[in-house]
C-alpha cells in the first residue's frame, strides 16, 4: 500500500491505536466481549436444557403409548434414524450427542 504524508497504513498503527472511521463507533474490551458472549452462551444453554427436558417428556408419552398398545419401550429403527440425523448434521460428535439424548429420553417409566 502506498502512503502519502497524510495517510498511515493500518498495519503500521501502534498496537494500542485503532483506526477512527465511521465503522468504529465505539471500542469494547476483550473482557467485555467475552462477558457478553458468555451471557449469550448461558442463555443458549438454558434453551437447550429446556428443549432436552421437553424432548424427554414427549419421548415418555411415546413410550407409554407404545407399551400400552403392546409394543416395546424402545424402537430401534427409530433410534437409528435419530442417530443418522445427528451424525449427518454434526459428524461423529453428533452421534455421541444423539446417544446421550436417547439414553436420557429412554427415561424412567
Amino acid at each position: 500500500m502506498t502512503t502519502t504524508p497524510d495517510t498511515v497504513a493500518p498495519d503500521t498503527l501502534p498496537s494500542d491505536t485503532t483506526p477512527s472511521d465511521s465503522t468504529t463507533s465505539h471500542t469494547t474490551t476483550p473482557e467485555a466481549t467475552i462477558a457478553d458472549a458468555r451471557e449469550r452462551i448461558d442463555a443458549i444453554d438454558d434453551r437447550i436444557l429446556g428443549l432436552i427436558q421437553e424432548r424427554m417428556a414427549v419421548s415418555a408419552v411415546v413410550q407409554q403409548t407404545r407399551i400400552a398398545s403392546g409394543g416395546r419401550r424402545v424402537h430401534l429403527a427409530r433410534e437409528m434414524e435419530i442417530l443418522g440425523r445427528y451424525r449427518d448434521a454434526l459428524g461423529k460428535p453428533g452421534t455421541n450427542l444423539a446417544m446421550t439424548l436417547l439414553e436420557l429420553s429412554r427415561g424412567r417409566i
